[in-house]
């Protein structure tokens, strides 16, 4: 947990109580809580829509690289083919 030992820990935690008193300590750990859960969703969200693009560009990249299909030489690509429709 962000390179923190259990013997830190202890110290934040006794000088926050020491500051903050007992009364206001679990209050803001709860809004310490609730900022770092709302950090982690937003977080997400942005992971998210990078890999998103990502994927969009690896299937662009694929298609620019692929060989265009071409439409056979006997039959205009504007007239549909006799029997097929």
């Amino acid at each position: 947990m962000f390179g923190i030992g259990m013997p830190e820990l202890i110290v934040i935690l006794v000088v926050a109580l020491i500051v903050l008193g007992p009364q206001r300590l679990p209050e803001v750990a709860r809004q310490l809580g609730k900022a770092m859960a709302e950090f982690r969703r937003q977080t997400s969200d942005v992971l998210e829509e990078f890999q998103h693009q990502a994927l969009l560009d690896e299937e662009r990249e694929r298609r620019a690289a692929a060989p265009p299909t071409a439409a056979p030489a006997d039959a205009p690509a504007d007239k549909p083919v006799a029997g097929r429709g």
